[in-house]
């Protein structure tokens, strides 16, 4: 009985030794440690997550399940156009030097969004090199022809030209792009005509030239569908702006239409700061006269007191669109500045209703009236995958291709990263490039769509020489930066919070680690005001590395330009200035 026993005891011992053994092979530290995590000049990200955490919405929610918050994209969304096919909605927004190009979006109620794919995902589609971050894709224009069931997406790449793709499946892939050498300027919009002709209009210089700073035309040509090219020669709309006395300064991104036997030219006036504003003009024909409506703008908020609460700034650019009921909406983009000082998030796509006047005209605001945070929309239930308000995001990259949310810059970047989706790892090289430099780095941002958020990552990553680099990113363009990295430097890895200027890198904080082949994870929170940056090694607490990081540095009241703030996933053989 006892030899009986014994046999059992000595079995359960061996079967626990087996057990044990195939437990710690597959623990967090081994199993889902990538077996490339020695590799010199790769940095393995096992994950990324984003969390928004605005006030606003939490302080104030949605009344009902059809009422929505303006930004209806938030975040970086700017210059938005929308066509419809009576059924389906369409809108897409510009992304000047980021790659892919023009986000597309999809709708049955316009209410409700879902991203789709990109306009431009094909290199041959989009050439950026060399081009600076807000160089590259301007004011894209989506249209839909019932004549031809074609849509249309017709733009300006600023060190290009002007040209237009086209598909009869927006949810497929485009054409490639057909070049227009003889529209020059910026902003082109097609108008097709319920009579089956076709029209494009766009900035570009005033017959005789500009007489001041900022003096600019709308023109108009005729289009050929049949033979995608313009007929004749184009021809003033507009000169200046509602009133040339007053030398109104960059008239811009026109859109045509023809509602009640009448045509309509709206524009947006006055710069994408804090005097823009959108005006409207009638006509007869699409070749004018075009007469400015006397109590224009149709748009604005520049008037306003500056110190009023939670202001909405910049409020232009933009798109009318019907729906399948009759009513009439408009789509264009403003700025939530911090106090009406400041932001990172970039001009946003705003959705509201248009109401006319008696004389039959469309208006977006009227008076002393301010864009609104939350609107209802009757007849139309909200879903529960939102694009607006407080939400979290997280991506464990087990796809064999990266989400909609990321995007490189100036390229695909595809032999600089690649993705382990059997594991869950995104995969980046410490490629010879920086990220202030005018080429396309090993670089996975994504826009930032809260003035507070919390944003994580874990990284393998043994850095080998002085020269490699890796972490998280928050740019506003090649010499606005903060970086969050790990790397040598003599010899001891250390991590550091740099910030990248116009000619030189400085590092803000240092400290050493020792994570061997351990998880490193980094952290980036903000106020708004100001960037806490954090790091942990293993399975550690939280460790403060950086905070109270002035967020204004990377703020456009700053840097200027027409982005916003990115934030993403970093590597490079390359030092920044050092």
């Amino acid at each position: 009985m006892k030899l009986k026993i014994g046999k059992q005891v000595l079995v359960g011992i061996i079967l626990s030794v087996i057990i044990l053994k195939f437990q710690s092979c597959n623990s967090a530290s081994d199993f889902d440690k990538p077996q490339f995590v020695s590799d010199s000049m790769v940095a393995h990200f096992d994950y990324f997550t984003y969390k928004g955490d605005d006030d606003f919405y939490k302080e104030n929610p949605l009344p009902a399940d059809d009422y929505y918050y303006n930004p209806i994209l938030p975040g970086w969304y700017s210059d938005p156009s929308i066509c419809t096919n009576g059924k389906d909605y369409f809108l897409v927004t510009s992304t000047f030097s980021y790659f892919p190009g023009v986000p597309l979006f999809h709708s049955t109620d316009l209410l409700n969004w879902k991203q789709i794919g990109h306009v431009l995902n094909r290199g041959e589609q989009l050439p950026l090199e060399g081009q600076k971050v807000s160089e590259g894709i301007f004011a894209p224009a989506i249209s839909y022809n019932p004549h031809n069931q074609t849509y249309y997406m017709i733009t300006t790449n600023i060190r290009r030209g002007n040209f237009f793709v086209k598909t009869k499946d927006p949810f497929g892939e485009w054409s490639d792009p057909i070049w227009l050498s003889e529209v020059h300027g910026i902003d082109p919009s097609f108008f097709f005509d319920d009579k089956g002709k076709a029209y494009i209009v766009n900035n570009d210089e005033p017959d005789g030239g500009s007489t001041y700073e900022g003096h600019r035309a709308i023109r108009v040509f005729e289009f050929d569908v049949e033979n995608d090219k313009t007929i004749g020669e184009s021809r003033m709309l507009v000169n200046g702006g509602v009133d040339l006395s007053e030398k109104p300064i960059w008239i811009e991104g026109p859109h045509m239409y023809k509602i009640n036997e009448s045509y309509f030219l709206m524009c947006a006036e006055g710069g994408t700061s804090v005097d823009h504003r959108e005006v409207i003009f009638k006509g007869k024909s699409p070749f004018g006269k075009f007469t400015p409506w006397d109590e224009n703008p149709i748009l604005t908020q520049k008037h306003l007191n500056p110190d009023r609460p939670l202001p909405v700034t910049c409020a232009g650019h933009a798109d009318l669109i019907q729906k399948d009921n009759g009513q009439w909406w408009s789509v264009f983009l403003a700025c939530r500045p911090i106090e009406n000082e400041f932001e990172n998030l970039g001009r946003e796509t705003f959705m509201m209703p248009v109401h006319w006047s008696k004389d039959g005209i469309p208006r977006i605001t009227k008076g002393n009236e301010v864009v609104p945070r939350i609107i209802q929309m009757e007849g139309v239930k909200r879903d529960t995958a939102i694009t607006f308000g407080n939400f979290e995001k997280e991506d464990g990259f087990n796809s064999p291709v990266l989400g909609m949310d990321w995007m490189t810059v100036r390229g695909d970047a595809a032999d600089l990263y690649s993705l382990t989706e059997d594991k869950g790892f995104l995969n980046l090289k410490c490629a010879d490039i920086a990220s202030n430099e005018l080429k396309s780095p090993a670089l996975i941002a994504r826009r930032l769509q809260h003035h507070k958020f919390e944003s994580t990552t874990s990284m393998y990553f043994n850095p080998q020489t002085d020269q490699e680099s890796a972490g998280m990113l928050l740019m506003k363009d090649e010499t606005h930066q903060y970086l969050l990295l790990v790397e040598k430097v003599h010899g001891q890895t250390q991590i550091s919070v740099k910030r990248i200027c116009e000619k030189s890198s400085e590092n803000l904080v240092t400290r050493p680690i020792n994570p061997k082949d351990n998880p490193i994870q980094l952290k980036i929170t903000s106020n708004g005001r100001e960037f806490g940056f954090f790091y942990a090694v293993e399975n550690s607490d939280w460790s403060l590395l950086a905070d109270n990081i002035d967020a204004y540095y990377l703020s456009t009241a700053n840097s200027y330009g027409f982005t916003g703030t990115t934030i993403g996933l970093y590597a490079s053989g390359k030092s920044h200035f050092k």
